[in-house]
């Protein structure tokens, strides 16, 4: 895709204009089927250029037996965060990035006036109760701060007491208490509802520290799991907690002049082993989201799948060379995000815009408890 030049005639979109288009409100989903299996699965065969619609629980028939599935293990916390800030009674929000080894957390926090280090903030639980505060240490890059959690208001609390002989608990512990899912806010203006819990997070979840779902991952059932293997199917796990940069719009005319969020993640030599026995067999290593995507062409960065611990930035656009991914399962995904220049990259950009098209007119289910696509 040509970049923008000097000579271009004005009315030629922008690299960025060009992944802009309309949806109509009442497709974007607010909540999943009650059945996530019954979502409507579109099968993009990019050799032969043609598009198909069928449910998710067709899976195992549109796979090969020889085929893989990269699955992202990630667990949602819920890090979005309510109080007040003690000096001043001010409100307060907050969104939980991650903690350190000294279990310092760093935080995105919004408040009105300009909050000093040494600030007090009380946060309430679910219930609306005064339940701990956090003492604002630092203020960061970006907004972002670092905070220690105190635990004077739980001196009661035996169950929290007792994770920590020091008085401080394990993050994901505290979170439980304090926290809400941070939806986006395209699904009810963010607000949670108690459902939430459960359907914001996969059934394979394990790791605690993603601030979003891997959405493509939220279709899958225990049962249909099962029938893959069933069927042959191999089935590996990476690990890549998504960050609160996910959804972050494009805001830059050039796409190599936007500055990717870094999210870490961990592909192990278990599932590089399996996908590297799939593909000697001839079948192929289907990434179940773009998560899953970005972690292991991150680890193929070399030219050949490697184990990778740690963080990536990885930014997949127009020119980049895929060394691993034979497919794709994903959601559809935003205008104007990282997240539809990678899907467009991986699929082609006509192909893709014609299957978003296709798939406004036929009205599937958008973004994250939306329907899905897989690209073959």
């Amino acid at each position: 895709m040509a970049e923008n030049t000097a000579t271009e005639s004005p009315t030629t979109p922008s690299e960025l204009e060009q992944y802009d288009f309309p949806i109509p409100k009442h497709l974007i989903a607010q909540d999943p089927l009650p059945n996530r299996v019954d979502a409507r699965l579109m099968v993009i065969r990019r050799d032969a250029g043609t598009i198909e619609h069928h449910h998710v629980r067709d899976l195992p028939d549109i796979l090969d037996p020889k085929d893989c599935l990269v699955l992202n293990d990630t667990r949602v916390v819920p890090a979005k965060l309510t109080g007040y800030r003690q000096q001043t009674n001010g409100r307060w929000q907050g969104l939980f990035l991650e903690a350190d080894e000294n279990g310092v957390w760093k935080l995105m926090c919004k408040t009105r006036g300009k909050m000093e280090p040494g600030e007090t903030v009380v946060l309430f639980d679910r219930d609306g109760q005064e339940t701990c505060s956090l003492l604002m240490v630092t203020r960061l890059e970006d907004g972002q701060w670092a905070a220690i959690p105190q635990l004077q208001t739980l001196d009661e609390d035996s169950e929290l007491r007792q994770l920590n002989p020091e008085g401080r608990p394990h993050w994901s512990q505290l979170l439980q208490r304090v926290g809400r899912i941070p939806l986006p806010h395209y699904i009810r203006n963010g607000n949670m509802v108690d459902t939430d819990l459960k359907n914001y997070q996969t059934v394979f979840a394990k790791q605690p520290g993603a601030v979003a779902a891997p959405t493509a991952g939220l279709h899958f059932t225990q049962d249909l799991l099962l029938r893959l293997k069933n069927r042959g199917v191999g089935i590996g796990r990476i690990t890549l907690h998504v960050g609160a940069g996910t959804f972050k719009p494009v805001q830059v005319d050039k796409l190599s002049e936007h500055q990717m969020h870094s999210e870490w993640c961990s592909v192990e030599e278990k599932v590089v082993d399996l996908i590297k026995k799939t593909k000697a067999n001839g079948g192929r290593a289907v990434m179940v989201g773009t998560t899953c995507m970005r972690s292991i062409e991150a680890a193929s960065r070399s030219g050949e799948l490697g184990t990778w611990r740690g963080h990536t930035d990885l930014f997949i656009r127009p020119g980049f060379q895929f060394y691993t991914a034979d497919a794709l399962m994903t959601n559809f995904h935003l205008p104007r995000t990282t997240l539809i220049v990678l899907v467009r990259t991986f699929g082609g950009d006509e192909l893709l815009k014609r299957a978003y098209q296709e798939a406004i007119e036929r009205e599937y289910r958008f973004f994250s408890y939306g329907d899905s696509m897989i690209i073959l």
